[in-house]
């Protein structure tokens, strides 16, 4: 009798699991979403292109440190200026399960395909920096880059107003190189037009790179007999590049050479009359405002936003944008010195102290 009342209790068992329903996906789903601690601290994604330059090491210690201040987990990682890689590192990022995902691009056109995974998963997308060609995009956050490239040709324009010029732009696959060069050129084109100037060779240089700057500057100095009387280079990496070339050949301080960063060498080569401008953006804010964007955006809050237009794309998307300051041997105290961004000692290491301006 016991071994019957076992197996029929055992059988009604059975019974009642087998009738209970399934779960629905959408229920399991909604489940797993209620399990999370509203009050959990939250994990951010920063997928970067790369941090070789040092204006990349500024945003991956700003954002760092940002996220240490407010109590946010971070998880960086970096593609080394591989798209796939950076691809299976959103893929990572969003297998640990990452709040929010800020992106700075390698390839516009690829990262969109990261953007529409995250998406998927119901996970908000900034593009740091870098535009990515997403409508889906829940925030672009970056400095003003087409008042950069605006600045950047108006500033040589104003101080080579005349003269053969050489237009170094960025990666063919970052959007802002494309948006600078727009600028650039609608800012040249009135002197183009009227022989002022005459642009005698430009090029897109991949990743940026400055040794592909250097080569590029080398070649077009030979095939013009040196008769260049100005760089428009799209940043200061390349900047670095294009200097080199011209020590070479014994022109340093004698050709008008711009750049973009306001990066610790390109500073000191302002200093030392190398290079003749650059545009500082400052850092700190910039990651500070993506972080904290990211955390409203993981918290459902709305953010302040002004629509920002893709002209390649025609789309809208919103955007925060920070202002930009040029920057030349004439204000370098009164800009990056006096923000605190570089220090003086730095700036100058190179020039003799007899030909600094007074330490503040």
């Amino acid at each position: 009798m016991k071994v019957k009342a076992t197996i029929l209790a055992l059988t009604a068992l059975l019974f009642i699991s087998c009738a209970a329903p399934p779960a629905s996906n959408n229920t399991a789903n909604s489940q797993a979403g209620k399990t999370k601690d509203p009050n959990r601290k939250l994990k951010i994604g920063f997928a970067m292109d790369t941090v070789k330059e040092e204006r990349w090491q500024r945003d991956h210690d700003a954002f760092e440190a940002h996220c240490k201040e407010i109590n946010v987990e971070c998880v960086i990682t970096v593609a080394d200026n591989k798209s796939d890689k950076q691809s299976n590192d959103v893929d990572n990022l969003l297998t640990q399960g990452v709040d929010a995902l800020v992106i700075a691009p390698h390839d516009a056109t690829q990262a969109a395909t990261m953007v529409d995974k995250a998406k998927a998963q119901g996970i908000p997308v900034i593009s740091y920096d870098r535009l990515i060609d997403s409508p889906k995009l829940d925030l672009y956050i970056s400095h003003q880059v087409p008042i950069i490239g605006k600045k950047i040709a108006e500033y040589a324009l104003q101080h080579v107003p005349e003269g053969n010029y050489v237009m170094v732009y960025g990666a063919s696959t970052d959007n802002n190189a494309l948006i600078m060069k727009t600028a650039q050129l609608e800012v040249l084109k009135p002197a183009v037009d009227s022989g002022k100037i005459k642009i005698l060779a430009e090029q897109n240089i991949n990743d940026w790179k400055p040794e592909l700057a250097l080569n590029f500057a080398e070649n077009t100095l030979t095939q013009f007999n040196d008769n260049i009387q100005a760089f428009v280079v799209s940043n200061d990496g390349m900047a670095g590049g294009v200097v080199s070339a011209l020590a070479k050949r014994g022109l340093t301080g004698k050709v008008l050479v711009t750049g973009q960063d306001a990066g610790i060498e390109a500073l000191q080569n302002i200093a030392e009359g190398k290079q003749t401008m650059t545009v500082y953006k400052p850092i700190i804010p910039l990651a500070t405002q993506a972080v904290d964007a990211a955390v409203k955006l993981a918290k459902g809050v709305a953010l302040s936003t002004t629509p920002f237009h893709n002209d390649k794309k025609n789309w809208d998307v919103p955007s925060i944008l920070l202002e930009v300051t040029v920057v030349d041997k004439s204000n370098l105290m009164d800009t990056v010195i006096k923000d605190g961004y570089a220090k003086y000692e730095d700036v100058y290491a190179n020039v003799p102290e007899a030909d600094r301006p007074k330490k503040p």
